[in-house]
């Protein structure tokens, strides 16, 4: 069999169809990936050993009429130029995990035939998602509410959102030691995503009293890269207080990182999320106010509605409620193991395997 995905814009899209990609190899299929020239993709995928066509795609701001032209224009011209890389390949199935770019070659699996499976990560689908959907021969979802505008549910299937291997089989020692944090110690994680998240790593900084009168309490501060000064500039860490507080702008073996960490506080991006429940980690989850449609809050509620977070909005977070969840997650052992066990029952870990059963059955229909 051989499966083509599709996706850029973020890495939202990628790591998720990266996490399949990795499934469906192992099940003796051969991969390809279709993505824009200059998006995170462009990057990662190669970095994955899959070979990478790429093909342009961009949106569009209905106030400004010119962009519109100028994406239609785009998307038709990758519509055909798939069509013919569809001739050569011949794919058995066409997977679209969102962003623009899986427009064009969705819609060339469409006109020669190719069954069409989607991947919808967050809580409320995406443009090119809902587009594509009504035509699909399957839409995977994270959560149910994502397929509310899928008219047949038939076509549903709740996959969960798949994470790599790598962030799944990284160990509690490995990440100690990578850190350098005692087995016996307590560790609270907090980042915001690849960016980082300035109220966040400011409501941290102001809990910095408390959070070091706890001996045995290691904080790993991932702050974004454009943060880190600024946080080591509010924290003004001694270097004995430098010894349990580890600041760093970005942290790229994030899988060693989670695995090592008793308690976390981040924001609730599709990725992030996936991989906290995934390695049942107990959280405290900021949601990004200003995501589309405010999709990280719905996100986030699903979670914390299932008993495996605590969550606090980001207008919020000056508030003693955030201090009191905080303080909550590291001192309570018992609030801990009641979201661990939650969090597993969600079964994140096994989305890449649910979502490649739906992806090969379509692919024999």
């Amino acid at each position: 069999m051989r499966a083509i995905l599709s996706g850029g814009g973020t890495a939202g899209h990628i790591n998720p169809a990266l996490a399949l990609a990795e499934v469906l190899a192992d099940r003796g299929c051969e991969v390809l990936f279709a993505g824009t020239p200059h998006g995170v993709e462009a990057r990662l995928v190669p970095q994955a050993d899959i070979p990478f066509k790429a093909f342009e795609a961009s949106g569009f701001n209905r106030s400004h009429p010119a962009t519109i032209v100028t994406g239609v224009s785009k998307i038709a011209k990758s519509t055909a130029a798939a069509k013919k890389w569809f001739a050569e390949v011949r794919p058995d199935v066409v997977v679209g995990f969102g962003g623009y770019v899986s427009i064009p070659v969705a819609r060339a699996a469409e006109k020669t035939g190719v069954p069409v499976v989607l991947h919808e990560q967050n809580s409320v689908m995406g443009m090119a998602n809902k587009y594509l959907a009504k035509k699909a021969a399957a839409v995977c979802v994270t959560y149910e509410c994502s397929a509310r505008d899928v008219a047949d549910k038939s076509r549903v299937h709740l996959t969960g959102n798949p994470v790599r291997s790598s962030v799944l089989a990284a160990s509690r020692a490995e990440g100690r030691a990578l850190l350098g944090i005692p087995d016996e110690a307590r560790m609270l994680l907090v980042f915001g995503g690849s960016l980082g998240a300035r109220h966040i790593n400011e409501a941290v900084c102001a809990l910095k009293p408390d959070l070091l009168s706890r001996a045995d309490l290691h904080v790993v501060h991932i702050t974004g890269p454009k943060e880190l000064d600024s946080v080591r500039e509010a924290l003004a860490l001694t270097p004995a207080e430098e010894a349990r507080w580890h600041v760093m702008g970005y942290q790229d073996r994030m899988g060693e990182t989670l695995a090592a960490a008793d308690a976390i506080v981040s924001r609730a991006g599709a990725t992030s999320l996936a991989e906290i429940s995934a390695r049942a980690i107990p959280a405290l989850l900021v949601p990004f106010p200003y995501a589309t449609e405010d999709h990280q809050t719905t996100n986030a509620r699903a979670y914390v509605d299932a008993g495996c977070a605590f969550m606090v909005p980001d207008a919020d977070l000056g508030d003693p409620a955030f201090a009191e969840k905080v303080l909550t997650l590291v001192d309570d052992a018992g609030v801990r193991a009641g979201m661990t066990a939650a969090a597993r029952a969600q079964k994140t870990a096994d989305a890449a395997s649910r979502l490649a059963d739906v992806v090969m059955a379509a692919a024999r229909a």
